[in-house]
């Protein structure tokens, strides 16, 4: 496969990212007005709680089986590492650059949450049909596992999303807006040593009265036993996993796993295929509503962002050139120990994981907390624009090593 090829392969599904992008920025404008921000909160909320599940449920309950399940274990391995480690270097980023505390959740996302879905469902099936290429000669039958390795990869990518990102984000969100509730309230009764006072504890996570879904909290208590911290964060993951899309993606699994549940929705006798059929229409509109929902703000955000340029070349600089080259380490590592089945596309696709650009959930997930929108969409553009050029030189990268 030649590099101009490779070159349109890979740039398709970003382009295609950036047609409806600028699409829903059109909409957003005065000469639609029909993607305004209520609209577009509606949408978000839609997106959340109906089509997200629903895009899990059909694709996992079709293309992954139980058998898949187990010869894949290192995949959530791998899809963990691009979290931990992406999140690490976000965390580094921040530190260093500090663009400021409302957008240090959506920095540290952007570093560690990558599109395991979209992307990757448009790229390997084109991938898999030039010829040439390291993953065989039978179009098909590459395009089919690659089906299945992007849903397996998607529904990981949720399910870390959905927990470790969008707590990220929450937590985030409700600290920064406790900080400007205080700044209210201090701007209110003036007192500089109470100001100070208030803003060094709120910092440093100690809320004691506010809650951004209006929920007072009570405060933290000095000497708490190890058992109700314990307690208390396995009911946070509970609470997390609760998340709708989190919801979609196991329920997803199972049907998939479990031989007579997925006989019931899968395959043309299926008695309950109607269902299959009802969920796969509607998870089809998931990406087109994101990527419009991504384009609305991004108006607002060209116009009223204070998104620093630094900011933008450390997170361009973390997705495209130091997650890829762990993401490879990582990799051949776990080859030399015998993890990994022999199958250069399982490969390939660990590889892309720990080069694609930042997940457009964090969009729905900026969306529904009221935080950092404008500057979300910004951070989207620069990555998504930048990710055309890096997954075609890394897949050619990947390529040239999997040969």
């Amino acid at each position: 496969m030649g590099f101009l090829s490779l070159f349109e392969v890979a740039s398709m599904p970003i382009l295609q990212v950036l047609i409806i992008s600028g699409l829903g920025a059109f909409l957003a404008t005065g000469y639609c007005n029909l993607l305004n921000a209520d609209a577009r909160r509606s949408l978000n909320k839609i997106v959340y709680v109906v089509f997200t599940p629903a895009l899990m449920f059909a694709n996992l309950a079709k293309t992954v089986t139980l058998q898949d399940i187990i010869s894949w274990w290192f995949m959530p391995v791998n899809v963990g590492l691009t979290f931990l480690i992406g999140g690490i270097l976000g965390w580094i980023t921040v530190k260093i650059l500090k663009p400021g505390l409302h957008l240090e959740g959506l920095v540290i996302a952007s570093c560690s949450a990558a599109n395991l879905g979209n992307l990757v469902l448009i790229v390997l099936p084109a991938i898999c049909n030039e010829d040439g290429s390291p993953f065989g000669d039978d179009h098909a039958a590459c395009s089919s596992i690659g089906l299945s390795y992007a849903s397996f990869s998607m529904a990981l990518g949720g399910f870390y999303i959905w927990t470790y990102t969008f707590h990220l984000v929450k937590s985030s969100s409700i600290k920064f807006k406790a900080l400007r509730a205080a700044e209210e309230e201090a701007a209110r009764d003036p007192n500089d040593d109470l100001e100070a006072d208030v803003k060094a504890r709120l910092l440093n996570g100690e809320s004691e009265g506010y809650d951004a879904e209006s929920h007072p909290v009570s405060p933290k208590k000095e000497s708490e036993p190890l058992w109700r911290k314990i307690i208390e964060f396995l009911h946070l993951i509970l609470e997390e996993l609760m998340a709708p899309p989190s919801v979609g993606a196991i329920i997803g699994l199972i049907f998939g796993a479990t031989t007579w549940l997925r006989g019931l929705v899968i395959g043309d006798g299926a008695p309950l295929r109607v269902i299959q059929d009802s969920l796969k229409l509607l998870g089809d509109g998931t990406i087109p509503s994101i990527t419009l929902i991504l384009g609305g703000n991004l108006i607002q955000g060209l116009r009223s962002s204070k998104v620093k340029p630094t900011v933008i070349i450390g997170i361009l600089f973390v997705k495209y050139l130091l997650l890829p080259v762990i993401g490879i380490g990582v990799v051949k590592a776990a080859d030399t120990f015998g993890f990994l089945p022999p199958d250069p596309l399982y490969r390939f696709v660990l590889m892309l994981q720990f080069t694609l650009p930042p997940a457009m959930s964090i969009g729905t997930m900026a969306q529904l907390y009221d935080v950092g929108q404008e500057e979300c969409s910004v951070i989207f553009l620069w990555t998504y624009l930048f990710a055309a050029l890096a997954l075609t030189l890394w897949s050619t990268v990947f390529m040239w090593i999997l040969s």
